[in-house]
């Protein structure tokens, strides 16, 4: 399966004042993801997720973790697997029932999301379908720092 990772050159996917308002963790996998690294990114949040935080936090997080996975699976020929994660993460967005959370436009993550995996739902079982290129979604928080708990 071939995934294309597309970054624009010399544009940052974050600002300083995200680096100070959000937790290292959160950073450090979105580097990881817009690197194609996603089971380093799933292991990153992983470790944000399995702390302390609040409701909202953690159901993004898991969300963001299973989002990473699915692509994963892909990297490793798994498309059943992959759909089960990218239905999970879905529904985790869903249930969350925010636009923008910890500066990350949900909507569009999730517009690109849906663009790259919703092959996936083609076909009772995925491994019958021929994949087609994938290009993940490339995470780039907006300007605005957002509250999270």
């Amino acid at each position: 399966m071939e995934i294309t990772q597309q970054l624009i050159e010399g544009q940052k996917p974050y600002t300083d004042a995200h680096l100070i308002a959000y937790p290292v963790e959160y950073i450090a996998g979105i580097d990881l993801y817009n690197a194609g690294e996603f089971h380093a990114a799933h292991d990153a949040w992983e470790d944000r997720w399995m702390g302390e935080v609040g409701r909202d936090e953690k159901l993004f997080l898991q969300a963001m973790i299973q989002s990473a996975v699915a692509f994963h699976h892909l990297q490793i020929s798994r498309p059943g697997a992959a759909r089960q994660m990218y239905l999970r993460a879905k529904e985790k967005f869903e249930r969350l029932g925010k636009d923008v959370f910890m500066s990350l436009d949900i909507k569009d993550y999730q517009a690109q999301l849906d663009c790259a995996l919703s092959w996936l739902l083609t076909a009772p079982d995925p491994r019958d379908v021929a994949p087609p290129e994938v290009v993940p979604p490339t995470i780039r928080l907006l300007p605005e720092i957002t509250e999270y708990d």
